[in-house]
């Protein structure tokens, strides 16, 4: 077989695969169940279902053994349940009108219609609760850094440490953990924590504050919160102090430590930088320590080297060992020349202000304006306060001289995470990140009603989420450019697949939710526009004439279409990066 033919179906078999397949999959279950709820219904209620359609246009497959015709179009975008007399003002005999939409009442109508959005809220349920039973990931009850001299820390809380119940009801997930103290803002809770490295439980009582929301999708504006305790911890990427002991073995700015050993003991995995503090505390200078460091080889390879380094996702791991004796009095961070990296450079934008003040990679920040910096958000704080009217000073630190810059701070417009353009002033500088994963822990629920329970809980919040997308979009909050279509939902289905079932499963029930919530909206030509009909039938005691109900058909396929269009011309934009 010719190689450009070998690669040609390779090609065709991975797109399938890949993309192809997780997106009609994902898309067929969502339409089956929508149209079924439908479908059922009807059936309960006494009317002739005609088709039910998986698709639209022409048919590549049907089966009719009765009176509905089973079938699958060409174009997987949707589905449609044709019923017996839906056409208002179709001609019916009197014989057949016991099996007529359009002839039922109108409470059985709306039963009919609200079934196909329930189906998919009860779907997703049942795809949460089968995700419980499997397991959840979830961020844990493993606090991270704690701010030296917050409240938190005053009241005992250290770094690491585990809650493991809030006012005596115990907690094993940080969204359990919140959720308890969410009525307690500025007051007190107790809670029962293990310390790191401790198996002992102790009691500590604690301040809770409030913050705001950072979940603008959120119905609370305010959140209960731990004054002090970080988001993040910080990891165990270096900075390397020029003339240091481990500078003088080659270690650099910017390489990952991993694990750490003394004498003849086994090495121990180190993920967090308090990790690395706690070993030097409990380590005597008179025993050697062996370092292990991961570098990019990107940052391995010498510049000749770099264009044949290969893959740069790819590290280089080495070993060093320290005789602390001849070196340093004890052992300790500073006494070896090393720190958190997150002071330190990493990018310098093209044509920026900190391009034109002369900063570099690799430069360590000492100061702005005379104020120390100790972590990065001071930094962010720095630029963040700027107003325009003067000029900042930068202090860094480059091999070892103490140089002094002025940086003016441009005024950009930038693009946020919810797609807005706003209007900051910006430097151009970027850190060498430095924070470390959360403990993640596995929950699994057992118990089929606590399964059902959390499953329920999970869609309604998720409905609510969606719902209040299209309050934010109103409120300009959130930009319309945010808004996906069918080559969003197409990328999502195949990331989604390659991480995994589980993954998969929250894609589609995420989805399965936004169907319940979009089919609701009263738009005519959708289930909530019917909805609306059917509500002022009610009320009114007599439907809509047949004109006015064309009209506003017509009205709502005009809103759809152009909602469908401006979807896809977004999803072209980021494709493409237009």
């Amino acid at each position: 077989m010719p190689i450009t033919m070998e690669i040609m179906i390779s090609f065709i078999f991975s797109s399938l695969t890949n993309y192809v397949f997780p997106f009609i999959t994902l898309l067929g279950v969502l339409i089956f169940v929508h149209e079924l709820g439908h479908f059922l219904v009807a059936r309960w209620c006494g009317v002739r279902v005609e088709v039910f359609s998986l698709g639209f246009g022409k048919k590549i497959f049907q089966y009719k053994p009765g009176d509905t015709n089973y079938c699958i179009s060409i174009v997987p975008l949707g589905g449609y349940v044709k019923m017996f007399g839906d056409q208002p003002g179709v001609d019916v005999s009197e014989e057949e009108r016991k099996y007529s939409f359009t002839h039922k009442t109108v409470w059985q109508r709306i039963a009919i219609v609200l079934a196909g959005p329930l189906m998919n809220f009860f779907f997703a349920i049942l795809i949460y609760s089968i995700i419980a039973i499997i397991g959840e990931n979830l961020k844990s009850t493993k606090l991270a850094d704690i701010t030296p001299g917050s409240p938190v820390e005053k009241a005992g809380l250290r770094s690491g440490d585990l809650i493991v119940a809030v006012n005596n009801t115990p907690v094993q997930t940080a969204e359990e953990m919140y959720k308890l103290m969410d009525h307690r803002h500025q007051s007190e809770v107790t809670l029962k924590v293990k310390h790191e490295g401790s198996e002992e439980i102790v009691d500590i009582q604690v301040p809770v504050s409030s913050k705001p929301n950072p979940n603008l999708f959120a119905w609370k504006d305010q959140i209960s919160d731990l004054d002090g305790v970080t988001p993040y911890s910080r990891g165990t990427v270096v900075g390397i102090t020029p003339s240091s002991p481990l500078a003088a073995l080659k270690v650099r700015t910017g390489d990952q430590l991993i694990s750490i050993s003394r004498g003849m003991e086994p090495p121990q995995k180190v993920t967090y930088w308090r990790e690395i503090e706690k070993f030097f505390s409990q380590t005597p200078v008179s025993q050697p320590i062996t370092f292990e460091f991961q570098r990019p080889a990107e940052q391995a390879a010498t510049e000749p080297e770099k264009s044949e380094a290969g893959d740069l996702s790819k590290v280089e791991t080495f070993k060093i060992t320290l005789d602390g004796k001849a070196l340093v009095s004890s052992y300790s961070a500073e006494n070896l020349g090393f720190e958190s990296s997150e002071l330190y450079l990493d990018q310098i934008m093209e044509k920026s202000p900190a391009e034109a003040a002369g900063l570099k990679k690799g430069d360590r920040l000492i100061s702005i304006d005379n104020f120390k910096i100790t972590k990065w958000e001071d930094v962010l704080s720095r630029i963040k306060d700027f107003k325009g009217d003067k000029r900042l000073t930068f202090e860094v630190l480059r091999d070892g001289n103490l140089i002094k810059t002025i940086v003016e701070p441009k005024m950009t417009k930038t693009t946020n995470t919810l797609g807005l353009e706003e209007e900051r002033f910006v430097v151009g500088i970027g850190p060498i990140i430095n924070f470390a994963p959360p403990e993640i822990i596995t929950l699994t629920t057992a118990n089929p009603f606590k399964a059902i329970y959390r499953g329920t809980v999970k869609t309604v919040d998720f409905s609510f989420v969606t719902l209040m997308t299209f309050v934010r979009l109103f409120q300009n909050k959130v930009s319309p450019k945010n808004i996906g279509g069918i080559i969003s939902i197409g990328q999502a289905a195949s990331e989604t697949f390659k991480m995994g079932i589980f993954a998969f499963l929250q894609m589609m029930a995420m989805l399965s939710v936004n169907l319940f919530v979009l089919n609701l909206l009263p738009i005519p030509i959708l289930d909530g526009g019917h909805m609306v009909f059917y509500t002022i039938e009610v009320i009114r005691g007599a439907p809509l004439s047949l004109r006015k109900m064309e009209i506003a058909q017509q009205v709502g396929m005009i809103l759809l279409m152009s909602l469908m269009l401006f979807a896809f011309v977004n999803d072209l934009t980021r494709f493409f990066k237009l």
